[in-house]
Parts: structure tokens; sequence; C-alpha cells
């Protein structure tokens, strides 16, 4: 299996969700942060689609969010019903200058995206004008949506509704437009090597997922950083754009609401709560007393 086929699905969905476990949690996907004076910040793991067995959540995650004042999340889900903002984020996954997919990547790898293209029902000529690494995406959304994969249904949308219908204050770690250019901005041969993992693999990945939210929903940090980061770390280049340089963005924004003690419920993927650059490593070495819930 080509660790650069989970990547492609990842950035569909961050995480995926297959069925709940029958029992219940030991451990959630929640840490508790608290600095010398007793101030306290949530963060909370996030699956970006789930089916709904899943759902009702944890009581411990119901009732984090309920006792918080600000949700933090990595983007605003409402930035994209912007029209302006919509298109402007949806150009940086497109080409612009006149190039098509099929005069970015080899020969042998357009073919396998026309064979792929069909076999999943997406017109070719929808995929042309997309970089690799969006046709990726484009590809591996048809099976997710097949296995059941919801995106109203992520625990990010879940708690932001909540927080919306409550009036409940909302803030941002950073814009859509980055989120994207961290992809972007990956070199030509990198997202061509993405994409062609994704066709020889997205079967056996749909699959994965379903062992990722598994691990997530029992609380397990082990599996999710094997599964999860796993991935990533086949590539430097990957790993250090899309989780080191992300966490260490948002250590500041985090420790901001411990020094003004705002009652923050942070919620964010759940592979940036692994490992040892992940945010409770990050934070625990900064001196922070964190508790994983």
């Amino acid at each position: 299996m080509h660790r650069l086929a989970a990547l492609a699905v990842l950035l569909v969905l961050s995480l995926g969700a297959g069925p709940a476990p029958a029992q219940a949690p030991t451990k959630n996907f929640l840490w508790r942060v608290q600095d010398a004076r007793g101030a306290v910040v949530h963060l909370a793991g996030s699956l970006h689609v789930l089916t709904p067995e899943f759902y009702p959540l944890s009581p411990a995650l119901e009732d984090t969010f309920a006792a918080s004042k600000v949700l933090v999340e990595e983007i605003d889900l409402d930035e994209m019903s912007d029209p302006q903002k919509a298109l402007t984020v949806v150009a940086r996954a497109m080409f612009t200058d006149g190039r098509t997919l099929e005069q970015a990547v080899s020969k042998d790898t357009y073919e396998d995206v026309r064979r792929r293209a069909e076999r999943a029902g997406i017109p070719l000529v929808a995929l042309q004008r997309m970089k690799p690494w969006m046709a990726a995406v484009a590809l591996a959304t048809p099976m997710l949506q097949a296995a059941g994969f919801n995106p109203d249904l992520g625990i990010d949308k879940h708690f932001f509704d909540k927080a919306k219908a409550r009036g409940m204050e909302r803030r941002a770690l950073e814009s859509i437009a980055y989120q994207l250019d961290r992809f972007d901005q990956l070199s030509p041969a990198l997202q061509e090597q993405m994409l062609k993992a994704t066709m020889l693999d997205l079967d056996t990945q749909v699959a994965n997922v379903k062992d990722v939210a598994s691990a997530w929903a029992s609380g397990n940090t082990a599996t999710i950083e094997r599964l999860l980061l796993g991935a990533m770390l086949e590539s430097p280049e990957l790993y250090d754009r899309l989780l080191v340089e992300r966490n260490q963005n948002w250590m500041a924004p985090i420790e901001a609401c411990l020094q003004k003690n705002a009652g923050c419920f942070v919620v964010v993927g759940a592979a940036h709560l692994v490992g040892p650059h992940g945010l409770p490593a990050l934070l625990q070495k900064k001196g922070y007393v964190v508790e994983q819930r």
C-alpha cells in the first residue's frame, strides 16, 4: 500500500468514519489543558465526515462543549457561503494559465485518470482544469460518498452549528485559502505521486479510514498516530507543511485562550493531537498540565 494514497483521502475528509464501537470508550479524543493559574482550554479531535451511527456523541464531548464559551476551529465554516470567497478558494485548485491536467502529468498517469473517472462516473472534461492534487480529491470523493461518509455529520460541523445556534463566539485558526495552499504549493512531482497513489490504493484507503474512526471513537491515540502520521512521515515535505507548520502557528491563539481564561473549546483534525509535534505534546513541553479525558 502506498501511503501517499491516504493523504488524498485525508484531504477530502481529514478523517473518516465507519460503524461506531459497541462499547463506550474508556477515553475520548479530548484533552484538558491547564496553566499555572488554573485557566483551562479543551482540545477536541475532529472527524470531518461521519456516519449517523456516531451520534449522539459521548457525554464527555457534549458536556465539555456546553460548558465552554468560545468555539475555536481550523477554519470558519461560514467562509464558503460567501460566493466571492468561494470562487477565490476554488481558483487555487484550478489551472488559470491555460494548462490542463493532461499536460501536467505523464501520459500513463493521465490514462489512469481517464479510466478511474469513467468508473466513478466523472466526466473527464470536469477534471481537465484541476491541478493534480485536486484531481485526486475529485476521484476519491465519489467512493467515500458511496461508503456513506457525510461532511454534514462531521464533528467540526456539529459543534459549529451548535455554537451558531446559541450565539456562541466563534474563532478560526486559519483561512480556507491558507489551508488549501498547503497542498497547492506542493511540488508538481509530489502532486502527481499523490494522484497516482490515490488511483492505485483508494479502495484500500476507504477501508482504512474506518479503522481510523474506530480508533478515534475509543480515544486510541497510538492507532491514530500510526495510521495518519505514518502516511505523512513518508514525505517530510508533507509532514512539515500539513502538520508541524500549522500546529506551531496554532500555539499562539491557543495560549491566548489560556491567558485570557476565555473558556475555549478547540476543534481540530485528530492528526493534530497525536505524536511528538501534536498540540498536546507541544503544550506539555511548555509547562502546561495536559490530560486526555
